[in-house]
């Protein structure tokens, strides 16, 4: 039986920072990395965006070019399934029959499409947009001008619409809530993006049911929604959510909740097994204390630094602020904090269009919004790093926020 001091199963952005992570702490262990796609480790955020476009190449996905892994102190073994987990025994079963032990398992398998539960939705027109294979897929199909209907309102949705648009493509956006972004951003962001679709030719649709999925052969040819509507489609993309790939943990006895739970320093309830990423759902102070699971590249990051440290015995990192960024035309949003239970908008209005909202619950500052405002956007992630008392009022105020902020007072004082 091959053993690893430490198995990283997964290859995305968690589990490379991961193992950059152990090696610049001075980690000597032996180290394997297990990846069930073929492809070398890549990045996922530019598959809904400059890659359809033709404006970043396969080569430029990748978090390392290929020269690294053949140099580097880890063995990265692609198209390698992990289908099993013994944590009695600290040992893993891959697809082809192989154990493997470990001394230290860390989870990193990130998070799989959600399905439509709908007759139809395996057409060959028919894709989601979270590997590579899907964006390929979705960029041959995407040849040519066409039709194309976007099941989901969330920014997958909306930055595949944006991408598809620029492709000349005249798109629907399909969306079950009464607002885009119902799960992440509040009203006011919701209903200035949604302007900016339709600026741009979109058709975007709320508090719409999907009926079914008409096909002809392999295809898909139309979605019918539940009030009779029937909208052609040459291409379908779903955007309805992500579910963490931690079955087998859960098989293994861990305990789950919206995602597998993990204590600060990351550790599963399962001895020896830590997770990291889209699956590991930890208490966050900056969600009030809630669990929270947050599916971003800065906290696979982040969360890759934590478990690093705890691995190699080092002092824990303190945890930074949540942040995370969507790109739609020529617009950058960006969110700082965590947007939980808010019971007030406030509204900055800036130059050319650009707009901040900051999210507030008994006016202490939540989060804010900042679309093409990334001054804003830096002032409010030193404030809440620093926990500085921000109220509603100071928020509002005349002066510049990088200004306002500065000018109030500690959270401690």
């Amino acid at each position: 039986m091959d053993t690893f001091d430490t198995v990283i199963v997964g290859a995305g952005h968690a589990a490379v920072s991961l193992y950059a992570q152990l090696r610049k702490s001075g980690y000597a262990g032996r180290i394997g990395v297990f990846e069930k796609q073929d492809h070398l480790p890549y990045e996922r955020p530019p598959l809904s965006k400059g890659y359809m476009t033709g404006d970043v190449s396969e080569t430029e996905l990748l978090l390392r070019q290929p020269q690294y892994w053949d140099d580097a102190a880890v063995e990265l073994r692609t198209s390698t399934e992990v289908v099993s987990l013994d944590a009695a025994s600290q040992t893993v079963t891959t697809a082809a029959g192989e154990t493997i032990g470990y001394g230290t398992l860390v989870w990193a398998t990130g998070a799989s499409a959600r399905e439509l539960p709908l007759d139809g939705a395996d057409s060959a027109n028919v894709v989601s947009v979270r590997t590579l294979d899907d964006a390929r897929r979705l960029s041959t199909l995407a040849r040519g001008t066409a039709h194309s209907v976007i099941i989901g309102g969330g920014y997958i949705g909306l930055e595949t619409a944006s991408t598809l648009v620029k492709l000349g493509h005249r798109v629907t956006v399909l969306e079950a809530q009464e607002r885009l972004l119902a799960r992440v951003a509040g009203p006011t962001i919701a209903a200035r993006l949604q302007r900016v679709h339709e600026e741009h030719g979109v058709r975007v649709l709320l508090g719409v049911g999907v009926e079914r999925i008409e096909t002809d052969g392999d295809r898909a040819v139309a979605v019918h929604l539940a009030d009779g509507e029937r909208l052609p489609a040459d291409v379908i993309v779903v955007g309805v959510g992500v579910i963490p790939e931690i079955a087998l943990l859960a098989e293994a006895g861990a305990e789950i909740g919206n995602g597998v739970i993990v204590d600060a320093e990351g550790r599963t309830t399962l001895p020896h097994v830590y997770a990291v990423g889209d699956i590991a759902a930890q208490q966050n102070a900056f969600a009030g204390g809630a669990v929270a699971r947050l599916e971003s590249v800065p906290n696979a990051a982040d969360q890759a630094k934590v478990v690093a440290a705890s691995i190699v015995g080092a002092a824990p990192v303190e945890r930074a602020v949540p942040w995370f960024w969507s790109h739609q035309y020529e617009l950058r949003l960006q969110t700082a904090g965590i947007l939980t239970g808010f019971d007030r908008e406030v509204v900055r209005e800036g130059a050319d269009g650009a707009i901040t909202v900051g999210y507030f619950k008994d006016d202490a500052l939540l989060a804010a919004d900042c679309l093409g405002a990334p001054a804003d956007f830096n002032a409010v992630k030193n404030a809440l790093k620093q926990r500085v008392a921000v109220t509603a009022e100071r928020f509002g105020s005349a002066e510049p926020l990088t200004v306002a902020l500065r000018m109030t007072s500690p959270a401690s004082a």
